[in-house]
């Protein structure tokens, strides 16, 4: 990604998500009346109704669910990156996740496949969280 990809504008709910993917973690808000893990953060569990929300790590670890490959790029910023794969990951806690997929070639993508949080520093302030296959890295 370029210096001129769009980055994320944290918010009071999303800003522990965006805190420890700085830190290379990946946080969830967890339910303490249900324990459940949901995903994207929101002021009560949409499982259980409750307010009482926790921020938690997660093992970063799931499985492709679905997944597209994109040929054209959206803007500008994006045009280098193509051909790429947009990803929706099922996380082994539960939330499913909108991500990108890296360190693999689109046709090598599966359902089903096995896959690792990564995290690509963008800036001072910011790192976003990717996947790329489990057991592999550069």
């Amino acid at each position: 990604m370029t210096a001129l990809t769009p980055l994320p504008s944290p918010n009071p709910l999303t800003e522990p998500y965006w805190q420890a993917a700085h830190q290379r973690q990946l946080k969830l808000p967890r339910c303490e009346a249900c324990t459940k893990f949901h995903f994207y953060p929101r002021s009560a569990c949409p499982h259980c109704g409750c307010r009482n929300l926790s921020w938690h790590a997660v093992s970063g670890n799931g499985e492709v669910y679905s997944y597209t490959v994109v040929y054209r790029a959206p803007s500008k910023s994006f045009a280098p990156e193509v051909p790429y794969v947009v990803a929706v990951v099922a996380l082994d806690e539960g939330p499913h996740l909108m991500t990108r997929l890296t360190q693999i070639a689109p046709d090598d993508v599966r359902i089903g496949l096995r896959v690792t949080v990564d995290f690509r520093r963008m800036d001072d302030e910011t790192t976003l969280p990717l996947f790329r296959r489990a057991g592999w890295s550069l």
